[in-house]
């Protein structure tokens, strides 16, 4: 079982990040902040539509001002989606925002809603976190999916990631008998490869979502991460391995049900070689993002201490042990796909 050894230290925004950020258009000069939208007034409970608490507080602002916050919260909006287009945002309009109470970094939420045909759309507003940012681009980078997000000082625009939480599937659509169990467990076996290989930690059933896609024969499953907190901090190999979470157990009893040991080796494959063709694709972006992460400090020594023995051992290379930054670790496993 994988356990968490202590809270994640929040990391600043380094002077190299920022060049960075800057250089791929991701540092955005944007007319409201993190801190701003803590001037709200009074808060209610969030009740999912059962009349669960979802433990995420609705929060309002004096009349003052609401309307100057809910029009540069629509501003950041439009920043994210249409590059700062306010034209393409005249229909839309600030339903709800929302506060993660229990949360390290207590995210807001901000519900934007289309008056035309109530569709409506999510994106959170956060303290801008270096690991978080890292793991944000690495997962933009190396995974299937591309990520949009923006910082500007300290704080962090992300757009929402669509899916069912895998805390709620595994609770409420594991045993469906329209199921493809050989389909997700698969999934499941690439999501903790990929995990692995770029070393996002704490995956576990409450920080990712399944993305479920019907198709004309098949259902396809792919489970996204929503949560990048843990990019390269933790010291232990199993943090990085969603296989170790007893939360996701359902899933893991799945693989051991439906999925022999050369299936599991033979997708465990599948998805180094994809990795490998990304990094060989996105050449100057990963090298950029690698020589920032090498000069920055998102660990404690002792972390990387324990994980660069931990992946000598578990890859049987003592390159590992010459790393002395998570930077550098995260380049040698990253190697390893190459190698492979």
């Amino acid at each position: 079982m994988a356990l968490i050894s202590k809270k994640k230290i929040i990391y600043p925004i380094s002077d190299a990040l920022r060049l960075f950020l800057q250089k791929y258009g991701r540092e955005v000069d944007f007319p409201i902040h993190y801190n701003d939208l803590l001037r709200y007034s009074g808060s209610i409970p969030l009740y999912d539509f059962k009349g669960n608490d979802t433990l995420w507080e609705t929060v309002f602002y004096a009349q003052s001002d609401r309307e100057e916050i809910h029009y540069n919260v629509k501003k950041i909006y439009s920043l994210l989606k249409a590059e700062g287009d306010m034209s393409v945002m005249e229909h839309l309009y600030i339903d709800r925002i929302d506060l993660c109470v229990y949360g390290n970094t207590q995210p807001f939420r901000v519900r934007i809603v289309n008056r035309i045909n109530d569709n409506f759309d999510y994106f959170y507003v956060k303290h801008a976190d270096a690991s978080r940012v890292y793991g944000l681009e690495i997962e933009h980078l190396l995974s299937p999916n591309r990520i949009s997000y923006l910082v500007h000082k300290n704080t962090l625009i992300e757009e929402h990631i669509a899916g069912i939480p895998g805390e709620q599937f595994m609770r409420q659509q594991i045993n469906d008998p329209l199921l493809n169990p050989i389909r997700l467990a698969k999934e499941f076996v690439k999501f903790n490869e990929r995990c692995f290989v770029r070393l996002l930690g704490d995956m576990h059933s409450s920080n990712f979502v399944v993305d479920v896609t019907p198709d004309f024969e098949e259902t396809h499953y792919r489970i996204r991460a929503i949560d990048f907190d843990q990019q390269s901090f933790e010291g232990k190999k199993s943090i990085y391995l969603p296989q170790y979470f007893k939360q996701n157990n359902a899933l893991i009893q799945l693989g051991i049900k439906h999925i022999t040991q050369e299936s599991m080796t033979q997708y465990q494959r599948e998805e180094r070689a994809l990795i490998a063709t990304r990094l060989k694709t996105s050449t100057i972006e990963i090298e950029d993002v690698l020589s920032t992460m090498e000069n920055d400090t998102i660990s404690t020594k002792e972390n990387i201490e324990s994980l660069k023995k931990e992946l000598a051992k578990h890859y049987k290379n003592g390159k590992f042990l010459t790393c002395i930054n998570m930077g550098q670790i995260l380049r040698e496993s990253l190697e390893q796909v190459l190698k492979r």
